[in-house]
């Protein structure tokens, strides 16, 4: 998004700020690409959860097993209408740096979080064509199961167990400390690089990825700390948001906490593959997982609530 030019910018702006446009490019998708075979039973995964816990890298260690189809950049800005997207033929680009700084690379055939744009609309909407979107996807790539990365679907749960009774959510853990310093970090950045180029805070809208920058939204009502510039209010949103995950979703058998720490143990990864069904990494590559190191952590913080927070955690991890 940071190097698009001012026609692709207007184009952006155009499609995906008007709901209507991206609903008939739908329903044209759907006259021309949906065969309507059955994909409900298959082994469709969605992580969602907080950021910053390993997200990205986890999608696009799966996504290199050639399993799955996954929304991606070269769809942009047709997210509803992927096959029409071809059409477009974007030109590919060399891999480079995401904004956020974390030494993650991507082209335009990187996996990203992109379907918020269709999972924002009502209700009905969703539990009529969630499963004509997902067909439109994997018919574009020829696959039969999909691969979502989407940090608000954790709300949806219910919703996409009930449509898609054999997916999987993976909900991945990061050390309390280490992951709110992140989510801060990240923040900080966001909030800079939006206030020198508002197309940026645009596009981030459209997507629903509102984690940080200037158009912020908590997960949670915020109880003892309000300064989203501090340390503290991240630490509050984790321990809330993790609880919440504890309280209904632990025991769920379409369920797994993923441990970010553990992202660089080959075990636990084949552990993973083993519990989600997916078969066709015979090599596990950490390298993925190769930015999952801890940092020393400067800013002053509460102990008390850190106390809380590493409790929730061990209960996930222990």
């Amino acid at each position: 998004m940071q190097n698009y030019n001012k026609i692709q910018k207007f184009m952006h702006d155009f499609i995906l700020s008007k709901k209507v446009i991206n609903k008939s490019l739908f329903e044209l998708e759907k006259i021309f690409f949906l065969k309507r075979k059955d994909i409900k039973n298959q082994y469709h995964i969605f992580i969602t959860g907080m950021p910053r816990a390993g997200t990205t890298s986890l999608l696009n260690f799966l996504f290199s097993s050639d399993e799955y189809a996954s929304l991606t950049y070269k769809n942009m800005p047709f997210i509803l209408s992927p096959n029409f997207s071809k059409l477009f033929n974007m030109k590919n680009i060399a891999k480079k740096e995401r904004l956020h700084g974390d030494g993650i690379a991507y082209d335009i055939n990187s996996p990203e979080a992109l379907d918020e744009i269709f999972f924002d609309n009502s209700k009905e909407y969703v539990e009529n064509e969630l499963v004509n979107y997902i067909q439109l996807i994997l018919e574009t790539n020829n696959k039969k199961k999909y691969l979502s990365k989407n940090n608000l679907n954790y709300k949806r749960f219910d919703l996409i167990q009930t449509i898609l009774p054999n997916s999987t959510f993976l909900i991945p853990i990061r050390e309390p400390l280490q992951h709110a310093n992140s989510l801060l970090n990240q923040h900080l950045r966001f909030s800079k690089l939006q206030k020198e180029d508002d197309f940026i805070r645009r596009y981030m809208n459209y997507l629903g990825h509102n984690e940080f920058g200037i158009n912020h939204k908590s997960w949670n009502v915020s109880i003892n700390y309000k300064n989203i510039n501090k340390i503290d209010y991240w630490m509050e949103q984790w321990i809330l948001f993790y609880q919440n995950i504890l309280n209904k979703y632990r025991l769920s058998k379409n369920c797994h906490i993923v441990i970010y720490e553990e992202l660089k143990n080959f075990n636990y990864l084949n552990d993973l593959l083993v519990k989600i069904n997916c078969k066709n990494i015979k090599k596990i590559d950490l390298d993925f997982f190769k930015n999952s190191k801890r940092k020393e952590i400067e800013k002053e913080y509460s102990q008390v609530e850190y106390k809380k927070a590493i409790e929730i955690y061990n209960k996930f991890k222990f």
